[in-house]
């Protein structure tokens, strides 16, 4: 990968333009994403929590993700996850209500303002995904190859939300 800003990893400075194995980036975000959007949606979904520590819990963390996405992969990508995320409410909605449907809830259970935060951390992890399928099909430096891998990713979206939305009818 390369990166679109500076940063310092395990104390390793890199600059904009430098080369970076992908698997320095991936799994820490994963998992880190992971853990923080997990507990963001319990406390959103499953506890008190006031509406304004959650927002400075999740809120916090959510914009220091966003600087180092443009850091690491630029301007145009954040746009794009902005806009796919824009898109994908559908997707959003059929999962979130999937998984509330699973402690017998329901989406419409909660104030919208509740709901901000885990879709935030929604549309960072399946960001997250979609890079981490870019670099395993090794298409972010083949354009033909990187549009037929962003066509998958929106069929199998699209899919897999349409069937989860029915099946939460």
């Amino acid at each position: 990968m390369i990166l679109h800003g500076d940063i310092t990893i395990n104390g390793k400075e890199y600059k904009k333009g430098s080369h970076i194995s992908p698997w320095n980036v991936f799994p820490f975000f994963l998992i880190h994403i992971l853990i923080f959007g997990a507990s963001g949606f319990a406390m959103a979904y499953f506890s008190d929590t006031p509406i304004g520590f959650l927002y400075m819990h999740g809120g916090i963390a959510i914009l220091v993700y966003l600087v180092f996405y443009r850091v690491i992969f630029g301007i145009d990508e954040v746009r794009w996850m902005l806009i796919n995320a824009g898109l994908g409410i559908f997707g959003l909605y059929s999962e979130i209500s999937m998984l509330l449907s699973l402690a017998g809830k329901t989406i419409h259970n909660f104030p919208l303002q509740v709901h901000v935060i885990p879709f935030m951390y929604y549309i960072l992890y399946t960001f997250l995904i979609r890079q981490v399928i870019i670099e395993l099909t090794d298409s972010r430096e083949n354009e033909t190859k990187l549009k037929m891998v962003g066509r998958i990713y929106m069929l199998g979206s699209v899919l897999i939300y349409g069937l989860l939305f029915l099946m939460n009818r």
